[in-house]
Order: C-alpha cells, then sequence, then structure tokens
C-alpha cells in the first residue's frame, strides 16, 4: 500500500515518535523513506541587535544535517531503504509546510508522516501549524503523531 514515506523531522520529540512510526509502516509495507529538514528561521519572534542571521541559519542547517545523519542511521539499522534531504531554506519564508508539500509531490510519496507539537493560543498564532499547513495543502495521506512531552 504504502511504499514512498516522506517524513519530515524538525529534532522535536514529537519528529522522533513520527520517525518511530514510519519505521513500523516502513518495515510492515517494504517500503523506503524520505526524511526531510526544512531549516527556516521564521519561528524567531524578534530580530536580536548585532545578529548574524547568515550564521543563523548556517547553525540551524548544520543541526538539521545533524539530525538528517541521525534519521538515516536509525533508518539503516532497522533494515530500511532511505534517503535524506536537507532544504536549507523553505519555499519561500515561513513556508515550510509547502515545502514538505512540494517534497513529496516531488518524491512522489504514498504517505508524509510528521509529528505535531499541539501548540495553543498565542504560540500557535503566532508560529502557526506545519502539520495544518501540510493538512491543507496535500492531497496525499497523513500520519500525524501527536507528543506528549512538551517539546
Amino acid at each position: 500500500m504504502y511504499q514512498r514515506i516522506l517524513v519530515a523531522v524538525d529534532g522535536s520529540h514529537s519528529s522522533d515518535l513520527a520517525l518511530s512510526q514510519a519505521i513500523t509502516v516502513a518495515k510492515a509495507m517494504g517500503a523506503e523513506v524520505q526524511v526531510v529538514f526544512v531549516a527556516d528561521d521564521s519561528d524567531l519572534f524578534f530580530e536580536v541587535a548585532h545578529t548574524n542571521n547568515e550564521a543563523l541559519m548556517k547553525n540551524i542547517a548544520s543541526f538539521g544535517s545533524d539530525v538528517l545523519k541521525a534519521a538515516s542511521a536509525r533508518l539503516t539499522e532497522a533494515g530500511i531503504r532511505c534517503s535524506s534531504r536537507l532544504f536549507e531554506k523553505p519555499i519561500s519564508p515561513g513556508k515550510i509546510s509547502a515545502t514538505i508539500v512540494a517534497e513529496a509531490d516531488t518524491w512522489n510519496a504514498d504517505l508524509i508522516v510528521l509529528g505535531t507539537h499541539g501548540r495553543r493560543g498565542i504560540k500557535r498564532i503566532v508560529m502557526g501549524s506545519v502539520s495544518e499547513g501540510v493538512v491543507s495543502k496535500t492531497f496525499r495521506p497523513i500520519l500525524l503523531i501527536h507528543s506528549e512531552a512538551k517539546d
């Protein structure tokens, strides 16, 4: 049923849980998995004086690379064919969900798996919801994994 599973990760507890579920589904289906990380600094609400935005984005991309390496290692250890992709910038600032959906379309994913933080109130209004954005932008099946722990 599912032969190509795209998993979006961000280094959080919820994305770790999403990867675990993707591993379970991939093993059961004999599927391959592509793990993606979208580097974006739009979660920062304000600009701090003397911030080097270029260095900040390099740090975020480096973190993303580390997250992808760890995810790939888990997939390989589980015997799952996998690939990873780091997007050093989203399609446009703050468009993480659109970037994930575009990659799912390009890669022809059968299933998108991602964790959800379950933010509420002001944090959700200001930061938005990547998972909600993905749900509203794609026709592909989506498996959302909600984290009980606070990220």
